[in-house]
């Protein structure tokens, strides 16, 4: 097939062309130029999708994935212009679209954010820029902008937290590269609380086998299909990194009573017990999503090692620099400290 990728040149993007690649198609990317991709045999369009979409006119491919959609402009314009050129559309959507994540189990039927056409215009005016207190709501509007173009080409991929190599958010590569330093760690909360992930690699090859079989729909996609824990998520990193890392749990009180923000500064941590800044219930279904949809469609989980072991390599050679998610090692040790004190 011939396959457009809007984007394509950085984390979940390099995946689907390698595994588009590896299954023969032929690849075309649409993007800024802003990153290096070293993919061979593969054309590259130049062009910003806000408003250099003339370059991908009278042209055709059997389907396209739109891995940069981030407001519901952009992904009108593309979806408009591309509607009679191909065959199918991959969204890459996100569990953000979702309002809260109060429950257990939600589904592709969950309550979602919006805006009013006027909240949209006001904070979208300054073009296609990132709007991180917005993310979920202007991603579920892009979806609608998507559907509305598509009508029975569209497959809406929603994904929780993508890991792997070229993962530039950090968040799993913290917990990778901390406890593979060893020593005293602290970690967050409950040791049995559930956690989801999902590889870039899994999540690339089932998104381009929707693809040949032309499936549509909605679908959450945050893996991992049984109950993992952080538990046995963290003594997986110890295994596969060769560790002699300690646990030590910090509980939800301790580390909100000393200012430990859940995700960035502990990621894949969010409470359970105790609501969100701004939330009137905890959010228990934070890594419970329904994925029974998918799981249905074909979706399956490469074994949690592989993942832990491609991304500890892939750590270990590239320009070392500091995490963008997590805590400094100093900060640690100062807790550790306080968390000594506190559980006398």
């Amino acid at each position: 097939m011939k396959i457009l990728i809007i984007g394509g040149t950085r984390f979940l993007g390099r995946y689907l062309v390698s595994e588009a690649l590896a299954k023969g198609h032929e690849i075309t990317l649409f993007n800024r130029g802003n990153h290096q991709h070293g993919f061979e045999n593969v054309e590259q369009l130049i062009g910003d999708r806000s408003e250099q979409l003339d370059i991908l006119k009278n042209r055709k491919w059997d389907a396209v994935i739109d891995t940069c959609g981030y407001v519901p402009r952009d992904v009108y314009l593309s979806t408009k212009t591309l509607a009679d050129q191909t065959e199918h559309y991959t969204y890459i959507s996100s569990i953000s679209v979702y309002k809260d994540w109060i429950l257990e189990g939600i589904d592709e039927n969950y309550a979602v954010h919006t805006l009013s056409k006027k909240k949209l215009e006001q904070i979208t005016r300054g073009g296609s820029r990132f709007i991180p207190e917005y993310y979920g709501a202007l991603k579920y509007m892009s979806e609608k902008e998507a559907e509305n173009n598509l009508v029975s080409k569209l497959l809406t991929i929603r994904p929780g937290l993508i890991v792997g190599k070229y993962d530039y958010s950090d968040r799993f590569t913290y917990w990778v590269d901390r406890i593979g330093k060893g020593g005293k760690v602290l970690t967050p909360g409950d040791p049995n609380q559930k956690i989801q992930l999902i590889d870039a690699k899994d999540l690339a090859s089932w998104n381009l086998d929707m693809i040949e079989k032309k499936e549509t729909g909605t679908f959450n996609a945050t893996g991992i299909n049984r109950n993992l824990t952080m538990l046995e998520l963290l003594e997986t990193c110890r295994e596969v990194t060769n560790s002699d890392a300690e646990f030590v749990w910090g509980s939800e009180s301790f580390l909100l009573e000393h200012n430990v923000k859940p995700w960035s500064d502990m990621p894949l941590w969010i409470p359970s017990e105790h609501p969100l800044e701004g939330e009137e219930k905890p959010w228990k279904g934070s890594n419970a999503f329904n994925i029974d949809k998918a799981i249905e469609k074909g979706l399956t989980f490469r074994p949690l090692e592989e993942t832990i072991e491609d991304l500890h390599k892939w750590n270990q050679l590239r320009d070392k620099q500091i995490n963008k998610a997590g805590i400094t090692l100093e900060k640690e040790k100062q807790l550790l400290r306080e968390l000594a004190k506190y559980s006398v």
